[in-house]
């Protein structure tokens, strides 16, 4: 199948007038063309599908409520209609019974190449109390076998593990690594020390940043410090001008680049629905406009979409086209280890594309080649 792009970006530039042709899921080629010599042609800016690494919820529905394929496949069906050709599903800080629950339905997920879901993102329990933002206190704790099995299965995709690395020691965060499991750290109070010790061990990323972390000060570099100091690690960064000021979200761009920002949602089930008010571990998350918060203002996730995100870096942080759509494919793609799959639009990637109206809404999503939206 051959598809026309009057604008296309292809993970490095905007070209015009481009004809993709699409086999078994995958492109073969993509080059200068005409319309008239593709079967179908696309209206609009013509993009690598988003990747969202941090997904709670969508359509109504919260994993951690619902930890089934079912839920699985509602959940990658809202984020589809704004963009996201993939993510990894996240489950907030829980009991382990629930843990389970959520690992067999990723790998049940995974098995049946349920389409969008590329592992699975566990929000803890291994965090700091200081910080836990709405992770239940209960559940927070510290790391056992039990859960170390679980994060070490390699039939769950692409897993990731956020911690606190005041509460994990290295020698854990090391064999994780060795594992092929991507650490994050968050819901930390760690110094720019324990931070830095953590990064040298092998972690690879920071959670929200900004949100949920010890902040750079004077005296105290703090996780947020470190994070921006270092060169190598990626942070996940909410722009949904309710967790993270503009001009924070700005330096945060300056210092990481581009290539090391990644896009996040951290959305909860009310995303691609109507929904208002969630119960969450003796919670109630209720919707004002596009903030989530628990009784007594705290935020509590966000009802923020990928296209939204991208829209909001254009016009508001004024980074250029290129930079928002790399931030929310190509970075978190090389984040997951899927640079030679995914992130770009080119011969032997996957076919997952977005296409774009000229407000950065979204017009159609495709995944393997397929329309999903």
């Amino acid at each position: 199948m051959r598809y026309f792009a009057p604008q296309l970006f292809d993970g490095n530039n905007i070209k015009n007038n481009q004809v993709m042709t699409i086999k078994n899921g995958s492109i073969i080629s993509v080059e200068d063309g005409l319309a008239e010599s593709a079967d179908i042609q696309l209206t609009g800016l013509v993009a690598p599908g988003f990747i969202d690494v941090q997904v709670n919820g969508g359509g109504g529905v919260l994993f951690n409520n619902q930890p089934t394929v079912g839920a699985l496949q509602i959940i990658s069906q809202a984020h589809q209609q704004f963009g996201t050709t993939g993510m990894l599903p996240t489950l907030i800080t829980d009991k382990i019974a629930t843990m389970s629950l959520a690992t067999n339905a990723i790998q049940q997920a995974i098995a049946e190449k349920t389409p969008g879901i590329l592992g699975v993102h566990f929000e803890g329990p291994h965090l700091s109390q200081p910080k836990k933002g709405i992770h239940p206190e209960q559940h927070i704790r510290h790391i056992t076998d039990q859960e170390l099995a679980l994060f070490l299965r390699h039939d769950l995709g692409t897993v990731c593990v956020t911690l606190a690395p005041e509460n994990v020691p290295c020698d854990i965060i090391q064999e994780l690594v060795k594992s092929n499991v991507k650490v994050c750290l968050g819901h930390s109070n760690a110094t720019v020390e324990q931070t830095q010790a953590a990064i040298s061990v092998g972690a690879q990323g920071f959670t929200h940043l900004f949100n949920a972390m010890s902040p750079l000060q004077s005296r105290a570099a703090g996780m947020v410090g470190a994070a921006l100091l270092d060169n190598n690690t990626y942070c996940g960064l909410i722009v949904d001008h309710e967790h993270v000021d503009i001009a924070s979200c700005q330096l945060a761009i300056k210092c990481k680049t581009a290539n090391k920002i990644m896009l996040v949602t951290d959305a909860m089930s009310h995303v691609g629905s109507d929904q208002v008010a969630l119960e969450f571990s003796d919670m109630n998350i209720s919707r004002e406009g596009n903030r989530l918060t628990i009784e007594g203002g705290r935020l509590a996730g966000s009802a923020l979409d990928m296209a939204t995100a991208v829209k909001h870096t254009i016009e508001d942080l004024h980074c250029s086209k290129e930079q928002a759509l790399i931030m929310a494919s190509s970075t978190p793609a090389n984040f997951l280890g899927k640079q030679q799959q995914k992130g770009y639009l080119t011969e032997n990637f996957d076919a997952d594309w977005v296409v774009l109206n000229h407000d950065f809404t979204v017009r159609e999503t495709f995944i393997a080649g397929n329309k999903v939206y």
